[in-house]
C-alpha cells in the first residue's frame, strides 16, 4: 500500500523529533476516547483502510512518530464521547504524552511524502503476535502490548512492531468486512472489530477500545463490495 503523507521535524527542547501526517486527514473516522468510558474507532472504509495501513508503517518505523488528526472530522450521532486525535510512537523512543503540545505547535512547514507497506509482512508479524496471545494471553509483559495514555486530547498508542502489525490486521479487517455487513449499505454502525486484547490487562474493568465500521452518506451512493457501482438500464422493449 502506499499512502500519501507530510513530514515535520519539530523540536521539543534539545531533542527533534520526525512527525509524519497522513494527507489528507481521514474526514469520515473518529475516535472517541478510551480512557473514559468506552473507547470506539469508527470509520469508513477509506478511513479504516488507511489507518491500517499507518499502523503497519509505524510497526517498521521505530523512530517516526504518526500523527492522525481525526478531531475535525465530520461529526457522527454515535457515538457519544469526547473526540480525540491519534498518535502512535514506538516505546523505545521514550516520546511523553507532556511533550506532545509543543510538538504539535512544530507542525509546519512539511514536506510531501509517500509512505510504504508490505502487507504480508505486517500479516507475518502480526500472526506472530496471535500466536503468542493464545499461549500466554494473561502473562504477556508490557513490551507485548499497547500502552494507552490521553493527553492534550490526544490518545497515544505506545507500542512495538508485532503489535501494531497485530492492529493494522484487525483494523483491516475491519475495512474489509464491515462493508459487508448487514445494515451497512443504510449507514448503520458496524461493530467489526476490537483492539482491547492488544492494551494491558487490569483489575477490574480494564481499557477497551473496539472498530466499527459507517457509510458516510449519502448512503444510496454507497455499494457493498461485489456488486457492480453501475446498473445497467433495462434495454428497450422490442417491437
Amino acid at each position: 500500500m502506499r499512502l500519501r503523507a507530510e513530514e515535520f521535524r519539530p523540536r521539543a527542547g534539545r531533542y527533534a523529533f520526525r512527525v509524519v501526517q497522513p494527507r489528507p486527514a481521514p474526514r469520515h473516522t473518529t475516535l472517541v476516547d478510551p480512557m473514559r468510558e468506552w473507547g470506539y474507532l469508527v470509520g469508513d472504509h477509506d478511513g479504516l483502510a488507511r489507518l491500517a495501513g499507518l499502523f503497519s508503517f509505524a510497526a517498521y518505523s521505530p523512530h517516526t512518530v504518526v500523527h492522525v488528526p481525526l478531531r475535525q472530522s465530520i461529526p457522527r450521532d454515535f457515538p457519544q464521547g469526547v473526540p480525540v486525535d491519534l498518535v502512535l510512537v514506538h516505546q523505545t523512543l521514550g516520546l511523553r504524552p507532556s511533550t506532545w503540545p509543543a510538538l504539535r505547535r512544530g507542525l509546519t512547514q512539511g514536506v510531501p511524502r509517500t509512505v510504504r507497506t508490505d502487507e504480508r509482512r505486517t500479516a507475518r508479524h502480526a500472526a506472530a503476535w496471535e500466536d503468542l496471545w493464545e499461549r500466554r494471553w494473561d502473562r504477556l509483559p508490557r513490551t507485548d502490548r499497547i500502552q494507552p495514555a490521553v493527553h492534550a486530547r490526544t490518545l497515544f498508542l505506545s507500542g512495538a512492531r508485532d503489535t501494531f502489525a497485530a492492529a493494522s490486521v484487525r483494523i483491516s479487517e475491519a475495512a474489509g468486512f464491515g462493508p459487508l455487513a448487514k445494515g451497512a449499505a443504510k449507514g448503520y454502525d458496524v461493530l467489526c472489530a476490537s483492539l482491547t486484547a492488544l492494551l494491558p490487562l487490569s483489575r477490574g474493568r480494564g481499557t477497551e477500545l473496539d472498530i466499527g465500521f459507517q457509510a458516510y452518506p449519502p448512503y444510496a451512493h454507497f455499494t457493498p463490495p461485489g456488486r457492480s457501482a453501475r446498473r445497467r438500464r433495462p434495454t428497450a422493449v422490442s417491437p
